[in-house]
């Protein structure tokens, strides 16, 4: 079930602490819109391995996956490129809300991180939308952090990287109000 108002929730595909893409996110959270609460996921690193037998009896971390995606109007994603696609510990995050009932037409946000992940982008909306994912053209960006090594507070400071995110998540936060 979906909150009221506009809660959405982040999640990167990175396990490092050093990401670009959980900084964007960082910066995306300093930068939202009023009304828009971006809440972070930060258990991707302690879900078990997808196992279709564990639906019956799912692990808690599964569990509380699946409530907090429920719970959110919308995700916002930010994913790096990993031998041209996704990392393993993020699509099977992906591969637990598969058979999560509340993630038919879930907007979604993709932010990415380098101009270069184009692969791993591609594979990201392909699987999205095979989930029955909406994604929201109008709030997903690239911001070119790559070799960067910005922090959040950096990219929040740099007026042509602020106005992008902060205009990706007006649009988002706008579609995700809706009823």
């Amino acid at each position: 079930m979906r909150t009221a108002g506009r809660h959405v929730l982040a999640i990167s595909g990175s396990l490092r602490t050093a990401s670009s893409n959980t900084s964007l996110l960082l910066a995306a959270e300093r930068l939202a819109p009023p009304g828009l609460r971006i809440q972070r996921f930060a258990g991707m690193g302690a879900l078990p391995h997808f196992n279709p037998d564990l639906e019956a009896d799912l692990p808690a971390t599964v569990a509380d996956l699946r409530a907090t995606v429920d719970a959110a109007n919308g995700l916002l994603i930010s994913c790096p490129e990993y031998a041209r696609g996704m990392p393993g510990s993020f699509k099977n995050l992906l591969d637990w809300l598969v058979g999560s009932p509340n993630f038919h037409a879930k907007p979604v946000a993709i932010f990415n991180a380098s101009p270069r992940a184009s692969e791993a982008q591609r594979s990201l909306r392909l699987v999205l939308t095979t989930m029955s994912a909406l994604v929201i053209e109008d709030a997903s960006i690239t911001v070119d952090l790559l070799t960067r090594k910005l922090g959040p507070g950096a990219i929040v400071a740099d007026a042509g990287m602020a106005a992008e995110i902060a205009t990706a998540l007006t649009n988002f936060s706008e579609f995700v109000a809706k009823p």
